[in-house]
């Protein structure tokens, strides 16, 4: 299985998670855990998924993402599980 880890953080809009998932559906990437807050009208979502079946490469994805981002104006990162579990040890 390879997990990444996605972030979407910015002003709450409707249809952000709609988007972002709509992207991922079409590109065969499964969502396997997700949770979103919203505080004083700050979006904040983390999404684990499994892109072994994508049909794009993993960098494709992150930079499709990093767009959507920019179009719906939230700021989206995506990363492979490994390197976010390394870089939040406590």
């Amino acid at each position: 299985m390879n997990k990444a880890i996605i972030t979407v953080v910015g002003q709450d809009t409707v249809g952000i998670i709609a988007q972002v998932c709509t992207y991922l559906s079409r590109h065969h990437v499964n969502v396997l855990d997700i949770s979103q807050t919203i505080i004083e009208g700050f979006f904040n979502m983390m999404m684990i998924v499994d892109y072994s079946n994508a049909d794009v490469q993993f960098d494709q994805l992150v930079s499709d993402l990093e767009a959507l981002g920019d179009g719906i104006g939230v700021r989206i990162r995506c990363q492979r599980e490994e390197i976010f579990t390394k870089m939040h040890r406590v």
